[in-house]
């Protein structure tokens, strides 16, 4: 079963995180420092919060899916159809290990279409950049590193 994936900025995470949970009536999945997500049956939803002065401003917009098969499908497509992706990566974002790939739409919208393949310690891959800046929460004018691949998310 694939799920569309929404994640939120938000500038308090507790009070989201309490919002969210009465709202859905689901507790999140994990929670780290600046970082919550759910795992929400009904919708089927996966919700990220991301904390920081933005908030009120969706971050990136993505689909869950059961397998790297189905990234890689989607990755074909969306590339067949003309679309510019990142390619698929494995990398180490928002807390897990995933296979992933990434594409923007005109007005600057991130799509990510992955699949979570383990839980991670780090928000990110560590590279010796910074690494919250590199994972899911770059702005749209900066070159962003995604596993193996350096993408310009802007014209």
């Amino acid at each position: 079963m694939s799920r569309i994936q929404l994640a939120i900025n938000v500038s308090d995470l507790d009070a989201a995180v309490e919002f969210y949970s009465k709202l859905f009536a689901t507790a999140p999945a994990k929670r780290e420092p600046g970082y919550a997500n759910f795992s929400i049956d009904e919708p089927p939803l996966k919700l990220v919060l991301f904390e920081g002065a933005e908030g009120g401003t969706i971050n990136h917009l993505g689909v869950e899916t059961d397998d790297a098969a189905a990234v890689e499908a989607a990755e074909a497509r969306l590339s067949s159809s003309g679309l510019s992706t990142t390619g698929v990566d494995d990398t180490i974002c928002c807390y897990a290990e995933k296979v992933e790939t990434w594409v923007v739409d005109p007005d600057q919208v991130r799509w990510e279409w992955y699949v979570k393949t383990a839980d991670a310690d780090s928000m990110g891959a560590g590279d010796g950049g910074d690494a919250e800046a590199m994972c899911c929460a770059p702005t749209a004018a900066e070159p962003v590193t995604l596993g193996r691949r350096a993408v310009e998310l802007a014209d």
